[in-house]
């Protein structure tokens, strides 16, 4: 099924990951790979398309910072401000992750979350009800594409489904800044 509209494209997408399934879907910043933050064999999937060591944690996105409590043990109160100033889309690593498939977390059991602010992803996450994973859509090691077009069909063949929304945006799209916030609110940039 191809999806006509903006609506019956997010239709589409919630149905997918409700079953477990994979999506390819544009987000804030480049074009993610994504499932049900939950779903740890869908989460495994994710590993197995991106030939990624399941030892590498990918980050999730959420549509609003108020959830931040149901999924992360504590938000050190420096976070608020990070999200509150940021003006463009920024990855805070939390410490101590929870409710989220275990093989998505890294070994410190530490998640990478990102507050959406793109109109596509906020409506998907906020029906979907639960966070979603997303990692860049590529073969890990290989460049990240920057838009649609970049993308391999060897990705794109193996998505349960993949979004039409925004696929002509021929723009280049960057990934996010990425910190990380230590229990005691240590700050530490990993990418800028």
């Amino acid at each position: 099924m191809i999806a006509t509209s903006f609506h019956d494209d997010l239709a589409k997408a919630v149905e997918v990951l409700r079953a477990g399934g994979i999506i390819l879907y544009p987000t804030d910043t480049v074009w993610g790979i994504g499932c049900d933050a939950t779903n740890a064999v869908a989460v495994k999937r994710i590993y197995e398309i991106k030939q990624r060591e399941d030892s590498k944690s990918m980050l999730i996105l959420m549509e609003n910072e108020n959830l931040l409590n149901s999924y992360v043990t504590e938000v050190p109160e420096v976070a608020w401000d990070l999200i509150e100033v940021s003006e463009s889309p920024l990855t805070i690593i939390y410490p101590a992750a929870k409710n989220l498939a275990a093989n998505l977390l890294a070994a410190d059991r530490s998640i990478g979350i990102r507050i959406t602010r793109e109109a596509f992803t906020q409506q998907l996450i906020q029906r979907f009800r639960r966070p979603i994973v997303s990692t860049s859509a590529n073969i890990s090691g290989e460049k990240s594409p920057r838009n649609f077009a970049e993308i391999s069909s060897m990705i794109k063949d193996k998505m349960d489904y993949v979004v039409n929304y925004r696929r002509d945006d021929l723009s280049e799209s960057v990934p996010s800044s990425i910190i990380k916030l230590g229990v005691g609110g240590q700050i530490e940039i990993i990418r800028k």
